[in-house]
């Protein structure tokens, strides 16, 4: 009974199992059918078989041990096991000394194309720290790649202390890991720290100060190509030094290192180009090859330090790209230090928002936020947990930028000079315990402006929670000042309905800006914003207005004759105003487009316009103003759907009409005026030959481009 294949059939016999029938497989050789009918293909596309081969078979289609799709197994393909820097040294593939200036040159070129694929989001150790040279810089013997690989550990350090400082990276942004690389160890060789190799940023900054003086030197006294050469190598010294050195006082900002920083980055931005000039001096790398250099790069040496995101293949960027990169990103730091003069917090977040809508890199982001409040204002809120500050004890910075916001924007009683006196000492105390709340939502607000366009939207919805309990909070504080004063001027309520009002702008626009929403959603999208934020907001600041002005006059003598001013907020309702017409322009002839049958809807059974709108409007629930629903929005629109689409397009019409003649009362424009300008011009001849019947007959859907300005399309008709 030991035998497997036997059993026992209970009559005291042992018969053997049946043997299972032979099965034939009818196989057919689909190699050359397979490969004649994916010619039409492109690379990463599936052909998809609803019946036969869905989603689970596709995937599994994959082919795993892809290179591509796992970094770590590029080295079983054929190549060349991976050297380190003793290796290449020994066999001479690494030349410590006696370089020639263009070899070093290409060293350098590589090195910041490096840099740059970092920062744009790969693993420092598949990118930087492919240089063999930086393993062991001090092994290095040629006193200028030394000193220029001792300042690229220095500018990581620095580069990574500003990123992590002002925190608004993600994932996809930036990877602060630097795998065990410091100056004084080397994880390839499993040293431990050797901290008598750590430099100083004074000792980097002189050496390649020295470096710089002998490359000038040699220039000075070669011949003409010669000169060029080492001029070009001289200039690439230059350029990490002070770009280092403006990191630094970035990193480290004080009153004093204002003018030192732009004249830093002024020379950055001479430098740049002539290393820009001279890009085809170095050596270059081999085409078709994944080394940023024929000498000095091992791109699979850091093949087991990958990073905790999914394995992808690491390409180095092109010399010329990063190079404009590198150019790019002075003059965005150039313009970044002027936050330092914006003493308004209005003024400095309208900057932030304007500096968000570049799509700036991470590095420039970061440090406009160590410049506005250093560190970062995340630090700020600290001071939040502390409403009741000490005796003697100087209160948190941002509180006092926050109180000037409100003083310069509806000056309240209660902080205006003599009149906070008069206030009761329970509701003096009730406004700072209120100023104190205030630091963690704004400056939270602050830093969702320095995360990349993509996750702003969410933090914003998140952010309308915090401001749902501080306008609760500016009520109490009115009221109960108002009481004590026999008035209710609503200060501050009004400030934080402003600001409101604002971000839930900025939410729904920015669905607009990264495509959430479909065609048939645009109309209750640009209605909410026409018929209600931009009216709220156009209110808010008329009672700013109202309520600063009212405090100013209370100051002067009744027999005295008021000077006119100037209004403070001209401007900003000027283009709330503009942005008004804009969405009621794309409201109307969009009803006018579904009442024609022009914009595609989705299928009944699958539809369920109410959901859909709750859905988009769901983070605005808990604010006030208070959210109109569904059927409130209905009852109101109700009436358009009755009209005449050709009196909806004149309707239209006349709002981009209205935008452009209001833009074109700004005597100075920018670039953003200018943009609104095309699309509302462009628009209204659209929408003018629509109110004239073109393409009447047509059911063609119009097409709605985005290229001109991020939120307000161009209507295109096909």
């Amino acid at each position: 009974m030991g035998d497997i294949d036997d059993y026992y059939d209970g009559e005291g016999t042992m018969d053997s199992m049946p043997t299972a029938p032979e099965v034939i497989y009818n196989w057919v050789d689909i190699t050359s059918d397979f490969f004649k009918y994916i010619q039409d293909l492109q690379l990463g596309e599936l052909l998809h078989d609803g019946h036969l081969f869905g989603l689970f078979e596709a995937m599994s289609a994959i082919e795993m041990m892809d290179p591509k799709m796992d970094t770590g197994m590029l080295c079983n393909r054929g190549n060349p096991k991976p050297i380190n820097f003793q290796q290449a040294v020994a066999c001479g593939k690494l030349k410590i000394d006696n370089l020639e200036p263009s070899e070093i040159i290409g060293i350098i070129d590589a090195t910041m194309a490096c840099i740059v694929s970092w920062l744009e989001g790969h693993s420092l150790a598949q990118t930087v720290f492919t240089n063999l040279y930086l393993h062991q810089p001090h092994s290095i013997i040629n006193k200028t790649l030394k000193a220029y690989c001792i300042a690229v550990y220095k500018l990581l350090d620095c580069i990574k202390d500003c990123i992590n400082k002002a925190q608004v990276f993600e994932e996809e942004d930036f990877l602060p890991m630097g795998y065990g690389y410091r100056l004084g160890s080397n994880p390839q060789m499993g040293n431990a720290y050797d901290a008598s190799l750590e430099v100083s940023e004074q000792k980097c900054t002189a050496m390649l100060k020295e470096q710089e003086e002998e490359l000038n030197k040699k220039a000075r006294s070669n011949d003409d190509e010669a000169n060029d050469l080492w001029a070009a190598l001289a200039a690439r010294i230059r350029f990490t030094r002070m770009f280092y050195q403006a990191l630094l006082k970035i990193t480290k900002k004080d009153s004093q290192s204002g003018a030192d920083c732009v004249t830093l980055l002024n020379g950055c931005s001479e430098m740049i180009k002539v290393i820009i000039k001279t890009v085809g001096k170095g050596t270059q790398p081999a085409e078709n090859s994944d080394t940023p250099n024929p000498m000095g790069f091992e791109p699979m040496v850091n093949q087991r330090l990958l990073p905790p995101t999914f394995p992808r293949y690491t390409r180095i960027k092109p010399r010329a790209e990063a190079l404009q990169y590198f150019e790019e990103l002075v003059t965005r730091l150039r313009h970044a230090w002027k936050i330092t003069s914006c003493t308004n917090f209005h003024t400095a977040l309208d900057f932030f928002m304007e500096f968000s809508r570049q799509r700036a890199c991470i590095l420039s982001r970061s440090a406009l936020q160590l410049l506005y409040l250093s560190p970062s204002p995340a630090s700020a809120s600290i001071s939040s947990g502390s409403a009741n500050i000490p005796p003697g004890q100087r209160p948190h910075a941002f509180v006092e930028i926050l109180r000037e916001s409100v003083k310069t924007f509806v000056n309240p009683p209660a902080l205006s000079g003599k009149t906070a006196s008069g206030v009761n000492p329970p509701a003096r105390e009730l406004v700072e315990n209120f100023l104190s709340r205030c630091v963690r939502p704004f400056t939270v607000l602050v830093q969702v402006c320095g995360h990349n366009r993509a996750r702003q939207r969410d933090k914003l919805a998140l952010l309308l929670d915090e401001f749902a309990a501080l306008q609760e909070e500016a009520d109490n504080v009115d009221a109960l000042i108002g009481t004590a004063a026999e008035l209710v001027p609503r200060c501050f309520s009004t400030w934080i309905l402003y600001h409101v009002v604002r971000v839930m702008i900025a939410y729904l626009l920015s669905g607009l800006e990264l495509e959430l929403y479909s065609v048939h959603e645009y109309h209750y999208i640009f209605w909410y914003l026409y018929d209600f934020l931009y009216r709220w907001l156009l209110s808010a600041l008329g009672q700013a207005e109202t309520l600063a002005g009212d405090v100013r006059r209370d100051k002067k003598a009744a027999n005295r004759k008021q000077k006119k001013k100037v209004r403070p907020y001209a401007r900003e309702r000027l283009m709330c105003q503009v942005m008004q017409n804009m969405c009621g322009g794309y409201y109307k002839a969009l009803v006018a487009f579904k009442l024609q049958g022009k914009i595609r809807q989705p299928q009944s059974e699958f539809d369920n316009e109410s959901v859909r709108y709750k859905h988009r409007f769901a983070p605005l629930s808990v604010l006030s103003p208070p959210q109109v629903h569904y059927h409130e929005f209905c009852e109101m629109t109700q009436n358009l759907q009755f009209e005449k689409p050709f009196f909806l397009y004149l309707e239209g019409c006349k709002h981009f009409q209205e935008a452009r003649t209001l833009l074109e009362t700004i005597t100075i424009p920018d670039q953003e005026v200018n943009n609104l300008l095309k699309v509302a011009k462009t628009n209204f001849v659209v929408l003018k030959l629509l109110a004239g019947g073109h393409k009447k007959n047509s059911s063609a859907p119009p097409e709605f481009d985005f290229s001109a300005h991020r939120h307000f399309p161009i209507i295109k008709l096909v």
